[in-house]
């Protein structure tokens, strides 16, 4: 009985060694399981200790002016030290024109709490403005701020937004067209009816058109699909077209420029990219210039600048740019004192 005794004791020893260094979940699994943990604690401190920044870029359209101001804003970063994929991440949408992308665009914006966004073009503010009053919105390309609703101040925007503006004198394209294109009696003005900033250079360029001699006519469409069209039954009426910083009509601009030979007249547009995508002539800003001043503002905000203490920007470098290639089909001069020329 003794010796039977003794080997169930000794059974029931070797049991519970068995069990307490199985690979059950007590045993091996758990050490395993605790030394994944130690492992991944880390690798979560090192991203949190980087700071990358989000920078968001919604611009409204693709062109040449806006694509200029995207790039050269984005070197203007990189002067100031902050460089996509390093300190801070780029993220770069394109409404293409479209208002329900807009309104995508800044909800993603919004929601990634994106911490600060540029915004191209004046739909592409307005749109972003609506969206939040937390994040700061350096605009560029906007015409007209005040008439936008995006500052109550030039000089000290009180809210959340700021940039950079890309007003022209008006009444130094009737200056060059008088000298230019003396025989020109009555202007066309053409442009975007959804476009505040369109509309504000028009009004202006309404209220002094008589002041140089000319009447004008005035056409709207809401479309690029619908320029054609209007160009050309507002060519037939008048001696010359004149066109804003209108972002629909400047990403359709070879559809204008082909309206203008065809009919023979001058096309004064507002940006130089214009003329070079086929524009007869213009006085107007340097985009290169404009996107190294938005960069530098966002620069500002970046390193803890508040919105309040950064004034908007307008350029006051203004350039002649007359296309040698339209100024031949239509018969005009292709030079002027101090133009750029181009073909």
């Amino acid at each position: 009985m003794k010796k039977k005794m003794a080997m169930i004791l000794i059974a029931s020893m070797m049991m519970s060694l068995s069990v307490g260094c199985g690979n059950g979940p007590q045993g091996g699994e758990a050490s395993e399981e605790n030394k994944t943990t130690e492992t991944v604690a880390p690798a979560t401190e090192t991203i949190v200790s980087t700071g990358t920044k989000k920078v968001g870029i919604i611009q409204y359209v693709e062109h040449p002016s806006l694509d200029t101001i995207r790039e050269s804003t984005i070197k203007a970063l990189e002067e100031q030290g902050f460089v996509d994929g390093e300190n801070i991440t780029i993220d770069y949408q394109n409404a293409q024109a479209d208002q329900s992308n807009l309104n995508s665009i800044a909800s993603k914006f919004v929601g990634e709490k994106t911490d600060v966004v540029i915004a191209i073009a004046t739909p592409s503010a307005q749109v972003m403005a609506a969206a939040t009053s937390d994040i700061p919105i350096i605009f560029s390309a906007v015409t007209d701020p005040l008439g936008a609703k995006l500052v109550d101040s030039l000089e000290s925007p009180s809210g959340n937004v700021t940039g950079t503006s890309d007003a022209i004198p008006v009444d130094e394209t009737f200056e060059l067209c008088k000298a230019l294109t003396p025989d020109v009696k009555t202007f066309g003005f053409l442009y975007s009816a959804a476009e505040v900033n369109s509309e504000s250079v028009i009004n202006e360029a309404k209220k002094i058109a008589k002041d140089y001699g000319f009447d004008y006519k005035e056409s709207t469409i809401t479309a690029t699909t619908e320029l054609q069209q209007a160009a050309e039954i507002l060519a037939s009426k008048v001696d010359a077209i004149y066109v804003p910083i209108d972002n629909n009509i400047a990403s359709a601009m070879p559809v204008l420029s082909s309206v203008g030979k065809s009919a023979g007249i001058p096309v004064y547009v507002g940006a130089d990219s214009m003329v070079q995508d086929g524009g007869y002539a213009t006085v107007g800003i340097n985009y290169e210039d404009l996107g190294q001043k938005t960069g530098e503002m966002v620069a500002d905000v970046l390193n803890g600048k508040e919105i309040s203490e950064i004034p908007v920007a307008t350029l006051d470098h203004f350039y002649k740019v007359i296309n040698k290639t339209t100024a031949k089909a239509i018969g005009a001069p292709d030079n002027a004192e101090g133009a750029t020329i181009v073909e």
